[in-house]
């Protein structure tokens, strides 16, 4: 039976993750041999992965199709089973604080909002300024190569990815703890890296990693549009052009290749009244105004309240199932 005191306890670590994320961020992976980034929890279940890549490797095809399930699940399983169990030890042998700040740690990290806003920011000063060599180390983020890109270009790349990682790096994972607790935000956030690192349709990864790909694509399905919704939402409360992110949605999220980030992707593109794009792949909204420094702030604000709204939406689903994953 739900109480008030174990609701008030989920509120609390999730309200306290995001503020950890807030303080502190996380490890920049331009830096990938600093010690921050090689202990954070997503970089071991990436090496994970590739470890167990090469294992189960194989010449048949349909082998290493039922080898990319076994090496999903198993990395999946290896990271929230400890982690279920670990904190249902906690809180029974070291109590309620011990808990909340153990869980609200996990949960952070798997949730990153401060080092995308930092980016975003540090990109858009860089435009401003005209200095295209600094703004280009930030348009990565949507894995093009960022050598002769315009400033425009630039702008686009980094809305694109707000766009994209607002499911993958901060909705989904607060969409999951709602329903399963901290070890469902582990659990997505495994899903998620396996997809990262295995889950492309190049002929070294098409079998090893087709479960991963579908996988993560059908646990984005709803949260994918859900965040949508809340992107839209969000652009009426910024006083952004939301009647056209809605209908933008509709009309171009098929353009975009993914199944699932096409949505947000032509719903920011709308309620800007910009065009997206990633030249020769595909094109989202409409050229009615500029791709400025001034863009990659708006949809930072629009993110932003999207997430707040996300925020708020998840507390009446704990009231629902706080009974059920509690305190673990």
């Amino acid at each position: 039976m739900i109480t008030i005191t174990s609701l008030l306890i989920a509120v609390i670590v999730l309200v306290l993750a995001l503020v950890l994320d807030l303080i502190f961020g996380d490890p920049s992976p331009n830096y990938p041999h600093r010690l921050q980034f090689r202990l954070h929890p997503t970089v071991w279940m990436g090496t994970f992965t590739q470890i167990l890549e090469r294992r189960l490797k194989n010449k048949n095809p349909k082998i290493e199709k039922i080898n990319g399930i076994i090496l999903a699940l198993t990395v999946i399983l290896t990271f929230t089973i400890p982690v279920y169990f670990g904190l249902k030890v906690i809180y029974t042998y070291l109590g309620v604080l011990v808990y909340i700040i153990v869980a609200a740690i996990i949960l952070k990290l798997t949730i990153c909002m401060k080092l995308e806003t930092d980016w975003g920011k540090a990109a858009a000063k860089a435009i401003e300024s005209g200095d295209l060599t600094e703004a280009r180390k930030y348009a990565h983020f949507s894995r093009r190569d960022n050598k002769e890109l315009t400033g425009p270009q630039i702008v686009s790349s980094v809305i694109e990815s707000l766009a994209e990682n607002l499911t993958d790096f901060r909705l989904s994972p607060i969409f999951y703890y709602g329903f399963f607790g901290v070890p469902g935000a582990v659990a997505f956030r495994a899903v998620n890296t396996l997809d990262g690192m295995v889950g492309f349709k190049d002929p070294e990864h098409l079998h090893i990693g087709w479960f991963s790909a579908v996988f993560d694509t059908i646990v984005n399905y709803i949260p994918a549009r859900l965040t949508t919704l809340l992107l839209i939402l969000a652009a009426a409360i910024t006083g952004d052009d939301y009647k056209s992110a809605w209908t933008i949605a509709r009309r171009d999220q098929a353009k975009i290749p993914s199944t699932n980030h096409g949505w947000q992707m032509a719903s920011i593109a709308g309620a800007l009244r910009v065009q997206l794009e990633k030249p020769g792949q595909y094109a989202v909204g409409d050229p009615l105004e500029e791709l400025d420094a001034n863009k990659i702030l708006r949809s930072l604000k629009i993110r932003n309240v999207a997430i707040i709204l996300g925020v708020l939406l998840v507390v009446p689903v704990l009231v629902l199932t706080t009974a059920y994953f509690f305190p673990f």
